[in-house]
């Protein structure tokens, strides 16, 4: 082998993937089947190593297989719109911010009933309670939910209450 080929595991090295989901993204598509050596081995070229890194990269920024797919051949099509790739990512970030929305949910809900249990040498636990009873978990996180003030009303003068 030459400096620009090398195999699966000088390829994970540099691109900072495992060789096994190096694996799997050939398996499933995401990037193309390596070259093989006569013994069998795989071959990554230095282009192929880029690639992997790109992949880690949009990992590392959640998006989902589909969404690298579309980034990859975005990247790959030196005739693409940028506007393609914006579209992309706001789409992207508009899924992370509901995914966000979710996770505050689900720490009010559980902060609700962490707040309720003692914590001591008591068996009791509001916890365990509230796993069990899923409604329980909902009514801890509205309660436990940031709460909004309404607006202050000027009060109405003692003139206005007597006329009526």
């Amino acid at each position: 082998m030459d400096d620009t080929c090398m195999n699966i595991g000088g390829a994970a090295l540099k691109s900072g993937v495992s060789a096994k989901m190096i694996r799997h993204y050939e398996e499933i598509g995401l990037i193309p089947t390596a070259q093989r050596t006569d013994s069998g081995y795989r071959r990554y070229t230095g282009d192929e190593v880029h690639t992997l890194v790109f992949v880690k990269q949009a990992r590392n920024l959640g998006f989902s297989t589909a969404q690298i797919a579309d980034l990859l051949g975005l990247w790959r099509n030196r005739r693409r719109s940028s506007r393609e790739v914006k579209a992309l990512a706001l789409a992207h970030i508009a899924e992370l911010d509901e995914r966000i929305g979710e996770l505050e949910a689900m720490k009010r809900a559980l902060m609700g009933l962490a707040v309720r249990c003692h914590g001591d040498h008591r068996p009791g636990c509001p916890i365990l309670d509230g796993l069990a009873a899923p409604a329980a978990i909902a009514d801890s996180a509205a309660k436990h939910r940031p709460q909004v003030l309404a607006p202050m009303r000027k009060p109405r003068s003692r003139r206005a209450d007597q006329t009526n």
